[in-house]
């Protein structure tokens, strides 16, 4: 266990680092400095490895994007629509191939919508940063997690 800590986070970067899918790079966070960095995952410069590896208390890796979770999340935003036809439409994009990009397109047209599940998929990325923090003993003062 960590001692607890304030630390001073850029937020838009570590939201950044829970929205990336790019199996191509892997995020840390520097628990002295607050930083959020990215290397490619193939990245080939055995002193850097060596330097995480001696401090994993220092660098923590950041976990990739979970679309098991956002699949859940856009399941009860469907299931929560009271407009039968664009209930129906998010129905059968969902159950295609690429369907986050299809609902971005049909909810384009439907803004008061389209707003209501970016906010519900900001608060998800949110949560999900909240309690990988708290896991690590990390508080942002400016966040003020409970």
């Amino acid at each position: 266990m960590h001692a607890m800590r304030n630390l001073e986070i850029v937020w838009e970067d570590l939201m950044e680092a829970f929205e990336n899918g790019d199996t191509e790079m892997i995020y840390f966070l520097d628990r002295e400095t607050g930083e959020v960095f990215s290397v490619p995952a193939d990245y080939d410069d055995e002193p850097f490895w060596e330097e995480v590896g001696a401090n994993g208390e220092r660098y923590l890796e950041i976990p990739p994007f979970d679309y098991g979770q956002e699949r859940q999340m856009v399941h009860a935003f469907i299931q929560g629509i009271g407009n039968d036809g664009l209930k129906a439409m998010l129905v059968r994009a969902f159950t295609g191939k690429h369907s986050h990009g299809k609902l971005n397109e049909i909810l384009s047209f439907y803004p008061e919508e389209q707003e209501r599940f970016q906010a519900l998929r900001e608060e998800l990325l949110t949560t999900r940063a909240a309690h990988w923090l708290e896991e690590h003993d990390i508080y942002p003062p400016e966040r003020g997690f409970d």
